[in-house]
């Protein structure tokens, strides 16, 4: 069989020789006219800018006053830099409020405008670290009396949790029976809450199982509102956080991924982001506007038993470890404070610094941040006799009060 011209391996050759092999020949060839282009310099004009009206020495423009401003605060240090974005937010305050004085025709003294200057950085200052205070007490009403108050039943079994919204006007039930009821505090009225068909949870991210029962499966345990009034979330036995729309009582989003019964929830004030605590003993944080996963916590060796959140990203939990635990989420750490006897079921923030809770023993505790061991103990504190009523002859209740910051 003869081989074509140029091809094979000739007679007498070194065995395994590519020199003649048109192959790599023509593989050679593609390298060296590819190489060619290899130094060229190809100029371009990138499409953002040339949407945006930025042409050849435009844009070149604009690139250069951006290095040369990045050139001059290269050597800046950490306090050079943060002098210099306070006196922009204060060059920015005034002008504000020079604006503000300028629509109000008002001829105010330097002094004055200092002053309201003054106040508005505190204020904002304030807002940032999480301390402003709401001031309340005008608008408070005075307390009722023990014996003016009304039962109103609606649910069919017991009521396993409530909320209510920041302005005090719209109250949130949720029972065994699997309802979710939306109540009109001043006319007592109420408005149950329609779970969607299966096929809706689906496409809203719920995972469907397959439940013991209906009911059984939408049972809800907890329940929270969001600052604005504008988003109801609850957990149950179905291990989903679902949302609701408060002002069209829709169902908008099921959030997935807890492995046990999602058992108490709460917004961070100001903000869309909700923590939601579960059996599973993992704390998850959520943006309801976003609707997604954020991040979760853990830390407790047992179910998660009661959640609160203030503005800072903290959310402070306790369980049947007889521990309390302060989450800080962007940090992914967390603080233990060890109870001194009985399981705790309750906390909430009194501010940034100080925190209570409650135990199943009737223990009420006060906690510092800085102290692993409670400031204060007060035992007994509902303690209840035969009959269901305190010592004091009252109907046993308990409400802890926090701070708004």
């Amino acid at each position: 069989m003869k081989h074509p011209k140029g091809g094979g391996f000739k007679r007498g050759g070194k065995k395994g020789s590519t020199d003649s092999d048109p192959f790599f020949e023509q593989e050679t060839k593609k390298r060296r006219k590819v190489s060619t282009y290899e130094d060229e310099d190809i100029e371009s004009i990138d499409s953002d800018a040339e949407e945006n009206g930025f042409h050849g020495e435009d844009r070149k423009g604009v690139d250069e006053a951006a290095e040369e401003e990045e050139d001059e605060f290269a050597d800046e240090t950490a306090g050079e830099k943060r002098k210099r974005l306070a006196e922009a937010l204060l060059l920015r305050t005034r002008e504000a409020q020079r604006r503000q004085r300028e629509e109000r025709d008002d001829d105010e003294e330097d002094d004055e405008d200092d002053d309201d200057i003054v106040k508005t950085l505190m204020k904002k200052q304030q807002e940032d670290s999480g301390r402003v205070r709401r001031t309340i007490a005008s608008s408070v009403q005075e307390p009722l009396s023990s014996d003016e108050f009304s039962v109103i039943v609606k649910h069919r079994k017991s009521v396993v949790s409530v909320a209510l919204s920041d302005e005090d006007t719209r109250g949130f039930s949720a029972s065994k029976d699997g309802t979710i009821l939306h109540w009109d505090v001043s006319s007592g009225k109420s408005d149950k809450y329609k779970w969607p068909s299966d096929d809706v949870l689906k496409s809203h991210g719920m995972k469907v199982r397959e439940p013991r029962s209906k009911k059984h499966s939408r049972e809800s345990l907890a329940l929270a509102v969001s600052s604005d009034g504008r988003y109801l979330a609850t957990g149950g036995v179905d291990r989903h956080v679902h949302i609701w729309d408060v002002r069209t009582r829709e169902h908008v989003q099921a959030f997935p991924g807890h492995r046990n019964t999602v058992s108490c929830l709460c917004f961070r004030h100001g903000t869309a982001e909700l923590y939601s605590g579960s059996f599973d003993r993992s704390v998850k944080a959520w943006n309801v506007e976003d609707k997604a996963f954020v991040q979760d916590s853990f830390g407790h060796q047992d179910e998660i038993l009661a959640i609160d959140a203030l503005r800072k990203e903290r959310a402070l939990t306790v369980g049947r470890d007889r521990t309390m635990l302060l989450h800080k989420m962007p940090e992914t750490s967390r603080t233990i404070y060890r109870a001194p006897a009985s399981s705790l079921e309750s906390c909430c923030f009194i501010s940034d610094t100080e925190y209570l809770s409650g135990s199943d023993n009737g223990t009420v505790a006060l906690w510092g941040m800085l102290k692993k061991k409670p400031v204060f103990l007060l035992k007994n504190a509902h303690a209840v006799v035969a009959d269901g009523t305190t010592t004091n002859g009252k109907i046993l209740t308990s409400q802890f009060s926090t701070s708004y910051s």
